[in-house]
């Protein structure tokens, strides 16, 4: 018999770094009997931080899935959590995993309040419609204030954060919470970790007003979005019932017009369990998100799939990982219909059909292995020889192409080569299995040195690459020192002609084009190509390879052989040959075209610029304002919060390495950054000069 979707939940835990999404998590595992020992990060025993990396460094550097089930109202619930990192290198893991989920537990640190990764996460969230829940954590610390953060999330994220339970007491005085839909109280007793560590009792009365007010506030909220709720809260507001609020507060959350606010202490076991219950209560089921949308790659027409398991199968792929037993994991997220393991389903983006040969329910690292996977459940399949994130899965007879995921472009690049000439095979494939992990991680091979650079989204990012790679592959490296990825970009619209033309004994080549080469329309971005040739002049076979010459050109600039990234082509006018002119020769003029036309074009050089945020004690801020000026940033905000100053700036990314060691210098250690890509700007003239001597690119026409 089929499950009933309604008590599915496909969760994700999203927060800064150090915020205790990772304690958080083990509580939850903990707590549904998913383990019976708490796993510490401080100690590096945390269950869903399995690589050795990340136990070392307390850190979260891959989403981790697992499955759980909790009992709530005397049902059982099935919770597919996903762990994801705070830090921002890594935040292609949280773009894909919330992709795939239908709700999510925003972490917020009760001293930290919203931090700039919460920023981001939260922005992600939001692009894919996810509903949240906001959890307080680490309402134990000093200068812990739950209501500061509930302020902040309404200023900085634009939130409207309801309180659902407010805490008793804070700091070491931490002793509980008061549950305002029950109006009841839940006193923690501080030395026990057992299943169920509170008392659940009347509000102390030192707190009743307080309680009082902050119901009302919630009672009014959740009214706002009921009507006959509305009616009742003027007329009588006692008269509204628990059932009633939860009702209209889950209506709310799944609009994404509410955010529930809770709060707790993970690594005190505080709050953890009503944490559950909210989720339970207020996060949407698969079949509240409904049915999901996407295209027939045959015919280009819109298509849609109900959460059920009477219809198709669809199911999007997430993330690859590289399992030293079962080898290539492919994490996928089930929208419709049911797959059993063994029987073969259509990869939409290559055409062809594979066979999943095994299905996994993932439990951190390790694997259970299960007959068959349902619509809206997330599993983990192995068999797939040509697999990517984003790709969609499907059964042949109903293809369907789900909407994929964007990724940003790496922003920093590092030369390797093996320690060994007998391991530049194994690099070669182990490199490639990282590449295929990770969208933000890629290899190219330098045409003119021959070095092999691996680029990624910042200096940490690159640091866990080389340390897997010497461990999970056993291939020790050398590196050089970071490189940045620089692109080019023209600023002038020119026009020109290019004639090609080539003799040799019998047929001969031949192309003429005229074409109008400037700057892309605002917000495009790859090659926005205008085909205005008329009366057949260019035969309309040849324009498709006129646009391929133009697309492959991009990857070289004409000033350092960076890529460009967006350019706008007029194809104008043009002649052919009869006999000499071919497909070759329209895609050869075009490259010759991009090299002639280009330098004409005014290009520039442009610079990854970083958006750098700086929490320090009062005393060392002129040294540090002084520092980032000289490293030509520019400082757009400065703020103070409980004793500390906060910069945020824009530096460009040339001028960022090594940044951390030199601040905790500046500041004795007691100042912290983060930072994470912004935009592209243009480098200044004397520096682009220096950058360009640097590269030794030749702009030549060595393709002919």
């Amino acid at each position: 018999m089929a499950r009933d979707l309604k008590f599915t939940r496909n969760i994700g835990i999203m927060a800064h770094i150090d915020a205790g999404k990772t304690t958080t998590s083990e509580r939850i595992l903990y707590y549904t009997g998913k383990t019976h020992k708490l796993g510490e990060v401080h100690e590096g025993g945390a269950t869903m931080d399995w690589m050795v990396q990340e136990q070392e460094r307390g850190i979260t550097i891959t989403s981790a899935a697992t499955t759980a089930f909790w009992n709530y109202n005397g049902d059982t619930y099935q919770i597919n959590l996903i762990d994801t990192p705070g830090h921002v290198d890594f935040t292609v893991e949280v773009e894909r995993s919330l992709r795939v989920l239908d709700g999510t537990v925003a972490t917020f640190c009760a001293v930290g309040r919203v931090q700039p990764q919460s920023e981001t996460v939260w922005r992600q969230a939001d692009k894919y419609g996810v509903p949240k829940i906001a959890y307080v954590n680490k309402m134990d610390r000093v200068g812990a204030d739950f209501f500061a953060v509930i302020d902040e999330m309404k200023e900085k994220l634009g939130a409207r954060a309801v309180p659902i339970c407010i805490p008793i007491g804070a700091e070491d005085k931490f002793d509980g919470i008061i549950d305002l839909v029950a109006m009841k109280a839940m006193i923690y007793d501080h030395n026990s970790d057992a299943l169920v560590n509170y008392q659940i009792t009347d509000i102390p009365e030192k707190y009743v007003d307080e309680a009082n007010a902050w119901r009302e506030k919630l009672v009014e909220a959740a009214a706002e979005y009921d009507e006959t709720l509305m009616e009742k809260f003027f007329e009588d507001p006692d008269s509204i019932s628990e059932e009633e609020v939860i009702a209209a507060l889950r209506k709310a959350t799944i609009d994404m017009a509410i955010v529930p606010a809770c709060c707790g202490s993970s690594f005190k076991n505080k709050g953890v369990q009503f944490l559950l219950n909210a989720v339970m209560r207020y996060l949407p089921s698969p079949l509240d998100k409904g049915a999901v949308k996407g295209t027939n790659p045959n015919t280009g027409d819109e298509e849609v799939r109900q959460p059920s398991i009477k219809e198709p199968f669809a199911a999007l792929v997430f993330k690859i990982a590289t399992d030293p037993f079962v080898g290539r994991l492919a994490f996928m997220r089930a929208y419709s219909g049911k797959l059993d393991a063994g029987s073969y389903v259509l990869n939409t983006r290559t055409g062809k059909k594979e066979r999943v040969s095994r299905l996994f329910q993932m439990h951190s690292n390790k694997q259970n292995p299960i007959e068959f996977v349902e619509a809206g459940d997330i599993c983990a399949a192995v068999g797939f020889k040509d697999l990517r994130t984003g790709d969609t899965i499907c059964f042949e007879q109903s293809p369907i192409t789900l909407e994929s995921m964007e990724f940003p472009d790496p922003v920093i690049g590092l030369a390797v080569e093996p320690k060994t000439q007998k391991d530049l095979d194994k690099l070669g494939i182990a490199l490639a299995k990282l590449a295929e992990e990770d969208p933000t991680f890629t290899v190219k091979t330098d045409h003119e040195t021959g070095q092999t650079v691996i680029s990624g989204m910042g200096e940490l990012h690159l640091d866990i690459i080389v340390d897997r790679l010497r461990r999970e592959f056993g291939v020790d490296i050398n590196q050089g020192a970071p490189q940045v990825n620089y692109k080019e970009a023209i600023t002038q619209t020119v026009q020109h002609r290019e004639v090609f033309k080539k003799q040799t004994g019998g047929r001969g080549k031949f192309a003429d084009i005229i074409v109008e080469i400037g700057p892309a329309d605002e917000g495009v971005t790859g090659l926005q190509f205008i085909d205005e040739v008329k009366g057949g002049n260019v035969p309309k076979e040849f324009i498709p390879s006129v646009e391929k010459g133009f697309k492959s050109a991009m990857s070289n600039g004409v000033l350092a052989g960076y890529e460009v990234p967006s350019l706008k082509v007029t194809l104008k006018d043009g002649s052919f040959h009869p006999v000499d002119s071919d497909q070759l020769s329209f895609e050869l003029a075009a490259r010759l075209a991009f090299r002639h036309a280009c330098p004409k074009a005014k290009p520039v050089l442009l610079e990854p610029i970083m958006s750098l945020e700086v929490v320090t004690p009062e005393d060392y801020m002129g040294d540090i304002v002084g520092d980032l000026n000289r490293r030509r940033g520019q400082i757009n905000a400065m703020d103070s919060t409980l004793g500390a100053r906060i910069v945020k700036a824009y530096v460009p990314l040339a001028e960022q390495f090594g940044y951390v060691t030199i601040l905790r210098t500046i500041s004795s250690g007691r100042a912290t950054s983060t930072m994470s890509f912004d935009h592209y700007a243009e480098v200044p003239a004397g520096l682009a000069k220096e950058v360009i001597e640097k590269s030794g690119y030749k702009n030549t026409d060595d393709d002919e």
